[in-house]
């Protein structure tokens, strides 16, 4: 095959496809270099997600049809994106597509150049607070050197080439830009995915190999390589610029996600609503229909702020920033298009109401993830267990479903986890049963307040009763970190164990995972602790469970210690201080 001269309809399907496929075979390495160093980045997964609902939607327009392609392109982007990255990425699918499709004899050099500046456009637009060092950053070089090359006259090809070379130059200085990536010794994740579209241009222009990814050996993995960069990326969406234009990348720890039904005339103040009470806001949409994104520390202010402006949000997805997990992500994608089975853990229940269950008062239903837990929450008398939890969210209708399935007129739902408490506020609204929400936010939490369950009472005196209890608990975490950063606490190297306190962040850094925990719980057990509850996961080694009870035993003799096998992912040891 010869040198494109001209995008047309095929040329454009085969450029996304590519992209798509670029895109998921890179994620994992984009996933691994995030600016927070635990296991849980998500930039490569929300991007890859993204492109797949793109050519989802693409396959089912005309593959002869220009118009129709373009519009499915962007269509798709607007309803398919997912995180900041990928909603970001969507107003550049947006910006191409608009431009690509009014030229009905194929794109040349110039007006190829005048779609990536129309999508550089279309992302600072949506972008209320523009951050240079992201990908918007190396969007807007690389158009604007695909601008100067149609300028001189330009073929396609030498357009192409002329936005990557400057694409790779602004990749590379980003650390440059954000402070915060020169700390973590990294480029701009979004930025990295970005360039693999020019990559899949070039391919599909003149027969370019696409990088290929790489194992990952410690050192970044393909995307690293690939670019020639001494590590790869971010979640952009992790940074907050201050007063002093610094950035803090552990200033607001959840991503609040959803679609939004509001009159276009309003936007401009839901964005200032949002300005308010989080930062990395992305709104991208038109005529009554918006896909929005935030980082914030308050998810109800964040659904709120539609509320009071008449909107009406809907599909609200919240995330854990510090706590990602990307194969759980997979499960999750699977389970909601179908092509595994249910998220609903394996508990005596069936679809019809009740079937099979003893008939309570109140029933319970909570979110957990694991095996041990999952065993655990049935034996306190747990009627109806949703796998989830950190980023693994359950959606509405999977918790509405395990309501209606318990055998109770009334139900308490623990959804264990702050991201999950939003969208468990929403299904007293869809069912004929009461439905009360006690705000727990972690599994240690959820078990404290199943202490006080009394089936037999009825839903608001449980709730009140479990609120109180889950309110008495201080909650930890121990993980690992994925490599060197840094931290208020001071340097974190790769490898090391990191215990992170609710509301406290990182409070230790230990290469041993024993001195972690030991740091970790001398900062939570204070001298009216009565109760601590240990929860193990995977990597959870015996002989540390073993001198962890007996720490507490030489330090805390008068409190009391329960350990139980959770087998959650990633983190080895959850803590849990009443």
């Amino acid at each position: 095959m010869g040198t494109l001269e001209r995008i047309n309809t095929e040329a454009l399907r085969d450029l996304v496809a590519t992209f798509r496929d670029a895109v998921g075979a890179h994620a994992g390495a984009l996933n691994r270099l995030n600016v927070y160093p635990v296991p849980d980045g998500d930039t490569g997964t929300n991007m890859a997600r993204t492109l797949e609902a793109v050519v989802a939607e693409m396959e089912s327009a005309a593959s002869d049809d220009l118009v129709a392609t373009c519009d499915a392109i962007s269509h798709g982007s607007l309803m398919g994106a997912r995180g900041n990255s990928g909603v970001i990425l969507s107003q550049i699918m947006r910006g191409i597509s608009s431009t690509l499709k009014t030229h009905d004899h194929g794109a040349d050099g110039p007006a190829f150049a005048a779609a990536l500046q129309a999508a550089s456009a279309g992302a600072y637009q949506a972008v209320l607070t523009p951050i240079e060092g992201t990908i918007l950053t190396v969007v807007r070089e690389s158009a604007d050197a695909a601008q100067a090359a149609a300028d001189s006259g330009a073929s396609l090809l030498d357009v192409a080439s002329a936005a990557r070379a400057a694409g790779q130059i602004s990749l590379d200085n980003t650390p440059e830009l954000l402070p915060v990536l020169k700390d973590a010794g990294v480029v701009d994740a979004g930025g990295a995915g970005f360039l693999l579209l020019l990559d899949a241009l070039l391919h599909v222009v003149d027969g370019v190999p696409v990088p290929e990814p790489e194992e990952d050996d410690g050192s970044g993995g393909a995307v690293a390589a690939a670019f020639d960069t001494p590590a790869a990326p971010e979640r952009a969406g992790t940074r907050k610029v201050g007063g002093a234009g610094e950035v803090d990348v552990a200033d607001q720890r959840y991503e609040v996600m959803y679609f939004m039904d509001l009159d276009d005339a309003q936007i401009d103040a839901f964005k200032r609503g949002w300005g308010a009470i989080g930062d990395s806001i992305v709104v991208v949409g038109g005529d009554g229909i918006w896909n929005c994104h935030v980082h914030t520390n308050d998810i109800g202010a964040a659904v709120e702020v539609a509320l009071d402006l008449g909107g009406r949000p809907k599909e609200i997805r919240v995330s854990d920033l510090f706590e990602e997990v990307d194969d759980e992500h997979a499960k999750r994608e699977a389970a909601m298009t179908g092509d595994d089975a249910s998220t609903v853990a394996p508990l005596p229940r069936s679809a019809a109401a009740g079937a099979g269950l003893p008939p309570v008062t109140t029933a319970v239903v909570g979110v957990c993830t694991g095996d041990g837990m999952v065993e655990l929450f049935a034996q306190l008398g747990v009627q109806g267990v949703v796998t989830g939890g950190q980023t693994m969210n359950p959606s509405t209708a999977e918790l509405l479903d395990t309501v209606e399935a318990v055998n109770a007129d009334h139900v308490v739902i623990l959804p264990n986890n702050k991201n999950i408490i939003p969208v468990a506020e929403q299904v007293n609204d869809l069912t004929t049963k009461s439905v009360v929400v006690v705000p727990t936010v972690s599994m240690a939490e959820g078990l404290a307040a199943l202490i006080v369950y009394d089936p037999e009472a009825s839903g608001d005196a449980n709730g009140a009763d479990m609120t109180e209890a889950a309110d008495s608990v201080t909650t930890g975490e121990v993980t690992q970190a994925v490599r060197d950063t840094k931290a208020d606490i001071g340097d974190i190297s790769e490898g090391d164990w990191i215990g992170i306190v609710k509301g406290d962040g990182i409070v230790s850094a230990e290469p041993d995972l024993l001195n972690a925990v030991v740091n970790l719980l001398d900062s939570i057990v204070g001298d009216d602790a009565e109760l601590i509850t240990v929860i193990t996961g995977d990597g959870e080694d015996a002989d540390v469970t073993e001198a962890i009870t007996g720490w507490l035993s030489d330090h805390h003799a008068a409190v009391g210690v329960e350990v139980h096998v959770g087998g959650q992912p990633l983190y080895p040891y959850l803590f849990g201080v009443e």
